[in-house]
């Protein structure tokens, strides 16, 4: 299931839901295309729904963008739908908007509706067919940058979480990325010296959840280094009762 979305428009959720119902139902045509996933994509995503987790939608792309494998995933965004096509090799997206038009706030309310073969193909690819227009492909490193910053979630990723210290691999500011207040001292701190979750938030103007949004930022955009054994190395803080973690 792959239908055109208008470049200016997105869909209502409702409109969505009774399209997945038709296509269950076999009542769409021409809709020929993959249907499966890659084995080890759906692994992935079968882990996360075992730990009830196939809603995240950061989780969701991390995956993709780990296992580099190109995918249609259906965000949910207040009462809409947005798809986008991950192209992580060649650190694109297709979307008929620009993920970075959307406000902090509506970023927050993202979550994973569904995840499907790519139903379109990279600008360059031998095999011309289901390329779409250019002005709908997007660089994907600012796009992760700003969902992990401003997404929904709070925590570590699972891949980068537990007990480890962090380095900076090369200053955000070389990939144009933005640093709003605390993050370009964490940044240049990490740049010069390891650190653990715990040790970033004690730093001025930042958090547990602060850092672990930065933390995340900088995994997604090939930038962390995350080793188990360095001296630095602390547990992540642990989740409170309340939804809080202690410093």
């Amino acid at each position: 299931m792959n239908p055109e979305f208008e470049p200016s428009t997105l869909w209502r959720i409702s409109a969505f839901d009774r399209l997945r119902e038709q296509a269950a139902q076999g009542e769409l045509r021409g809709l020929e295309r993959q249907t499966v996933l890659s084995t080890t994509l759906q692994a992935e995503l079968t882990a996360l729904e075992r730990k009830q987790e196939a809603g995240d939608a950061l989780e969701v792309i991390a995956a993709c963008v780990r296992l580099q494998e190109p995918a249609l995933v259906y965000l949910a965004f207040q009462d809409l739908v947005w798809p986008v096509t991950l192209f992580p090799a060649q650190m694109l997206y297709h979307s008929p908007r620009t993920l970075l038009e959307a406000s902090e706030a509506g970023l927050a309310t993202l979550a994973t509706l569904s995840v499907e073969p790519a139903g379109v193909r990279p600008p360059g690819h031998p095999m011309r067919e289901r390329i779409a227009s250019d002005a709908t492909y997007r660089p994907l490193a600012p796009a992760l940058w700003r969902l992990a910053l401003h997404g929904p979630r709070s925590r570590l990723l699972s891949e980068i979480a537990g007990t480890a210290a962090y380095r900076v691999l090369r200053h955000p500011r070389v990939d144009d990325l933005p640093l709003p207040g605390a993050l370009g001292p964490a940044a240049d701190r990490l740049r010069r010296e390891a650190a653990s979750l715990r040790g970033v938030a004690d730093w001025p103007g930042m958090s547990v959840e602060r850092g672990a949004r930065f933390l995340n930022a900088l995994y997604l955009s090939s930038n962390l280094m995350v080793t188990r054994s360095h001296p630095a190395a602390r547990p992540e803080p642990a989740q409170s009762l309340f939804g809080r973690k202690p410093r």
